[in-house]
């Protein structure tokens, strides 16, 4: 799996990185289908924006985004969004199988 990480006005120090690859590290425990993972930070006037686009194979891409005036916690908000969509994501496949394979609704 392949973590890319980007920023808009803002420099991504050694330890912002390894902060962000390690809460996006923790997205294959909630669903192991995942090909990437897009993060991109952004400095606004206001604070800081994060976006975390997650690759899903067979599926659409997951996108959640979080803005709050410090980074860190834009950065965890961000990921409990993504957390909460894999996880619904999983149910909702795994709901699926468990219909089809009765054969009956």
């Amino acid at each position: 799996m392949q973590i890319n990480i980007s920023s808009k006005h803002l420099d991504v120090t050694p330890a912002i990185e390894e902060y962000i690859r390690t809460k996006a590290d923790k997205l294959t425990r909630f669903y192991n289908r995942i090909e990437q993972i897009d993060v991109k930070i952004e400095k606004t006037t206001h604070g800081f924006i994060a976006e975390i686009i997650t690759d899903v194979e067979h599926h659409d891409d997951i996108i959640s985004n979080n803005e709050d005036d410090d980074m860190h916690a834009a950065i965890d908000g961000c990921v409990d969004r993504s957390v909460r969509q894999l996880t619904d994501l999983k149910n909702k496949i795994k709901d699926h199988h468990k219909h089809n394979s009765n054969g009956d609704q």
